[in-house]
């Protein structure tokens, strides 16, 4: 009778330990969702105040996959910054096609190395985007290069750095 009772109070607290990881599946999930940006959760940035000595040519780019029939074009193709300068733009997309779709966009820094700096305090990227038939919308983006850019030395002969978005049908929705 005794193993009986052990193996009672073993099952009841296996029970209870997974009843209780159940219950926090959700906001540990929402942490790592934070802390790593996945799935699109924002990372919250503090903006710095530091402004740097170099400036910076960024250039804005886009591709669009086949199977999305969308028109993207950023505001503008390029700014010239400083680094630690706050900037706002925006990229407006259009849905070309005769029903309501749904895109979602990557990014990629080019040189990879300047990624680092490259720190965005507003952005559609990951996060779906719903637009009806022949509907536009503009998507922000803010971001500033961090100033401590200047002193890395990899990447002391970059003056010019490229931000592109590739669009993507979202296949959460699929």
């Amino acid at each position: 009778m005794n193993n009986n009772k052990k193996i009672l109070v073993l099952c009841l607290s296996i029970i209870l330990f997974m009843g209780g990881l159940s219950l926090a599946a959700v906001p540990l999930y929402e942490l790592f969702c934070k802390i790593t940006g996945y799935k699109g959760t924002p990372s919250v940035i503090n903006v710095s105040s530091e402004i740097g000595n170099r400036e910076f040519i960024i250039r804005y780019d886009t591709n669009i996959s086949s199977d999305l029939n969308w028109s993207v074009t950023p505001e503008k193709i390029s700014d010239k910054i400083k680094t630690g300068d706050n900037i706002f733009t925006y990229y407006e997309a259009k849905n070309l096609s005769n029903f309501i779709t749904n895109g979602v966009a990557t990014y990629n820094v080019i040189p990879a190395e300047a990624a680092a700096y490259i720190l965005k305090v507003e952005c559609f990227c990951f996060t779906g985007q719903e637009l009806k038939s022949e509907e536009e919308i503009n998507m922000p983006l803010t971001f500033f290069i961090d100033p401590s850019i200047d002193r890395d030395k990899e990447l002391k002969d970059v003056d010019t750095i490229t931000i592109s978005y590739t669009f993507f049908k979202n296949k959460d929705l699929l």
